[in-house]
């Protein structure tokens, strides 16, 4: 790769992250109905999603990290329960997404690789959450998680889905896309 392919790679994820933040916070304001505590859209996983697809997991996971560490600084929440819960599940859900669909895209859509993410970022949660509390009870609320994930996902890869359609930067060694 070339200087100049290098520094307009390194636009667009800068661009990604920046829109990824914006969602994040974004997101950190819509309140939550009271049956579902913790329980948020995702949004920002539409950019993870799209920087796997265009740029790779690898590039996906940065942007994650940065997303979480630039958001929790602006929200004043860095470093306290919800940044560990957010660095962790979105993290580790972009793995899991990553290698998804380096590896399965052939047997899940974007769709499902999406709500395998939402999944992953709902159990990484409620296993930090219960770390930090020190206690396993805290499993119990899991499925009501896992059950608000599915539909999120559904969200998550429908819009990245689309936002494919109608979008893509030059490809920087990612994988065709579905």
């Amino acid at each position: 790769m070339n200087h100049k392919s290098e520094t307009r790679k390194l636009v667009y994820l800068g661009l990604m992250v920046g829109m990824a933040m914006g969602l994040h916070i974004f997101e950190s304001m819509i309140p939550i109905p009271a049956p579902f505590p913790g329980a948020k859209l995702g949004l920002a996983n539409i950019v993870t999603l799209f920087v796997i697809v265009n740029f790779g997991a690898k590039e996906a996971v940065m942007v994650t990290i940065m997303r979480t560490i630039l958001g929790s600084l602006m929200m004043g929440t860095f470093f306290n329960i919800t940044f560990f819960l957010s660095f962790a599940g979105g993290v580790t859900s972009s793995l899991i997404m990553g290698t998804a669909y380096q590896f399965l895209r052939d047997k899940f859509s974007l769709v499902g690789i999406s709500v395998l993410g939402a999944l992953t970022h709902n159990v990484v949660q409620v296993a930090v959450a219960a770390y930090f509390v020190s206690t396993a009870g805290i499993f119990f609320y899991l499925p009501y998680l896992l059950l608000f994930a599915l539909p999120t996902g559904f969200f998550v890869g429908m819009v990245t889905k689309q936002m494919l359609r109608y979008y893509r930067p030059l490809q920087y060694g990612a994988h065709p896309s579905p």
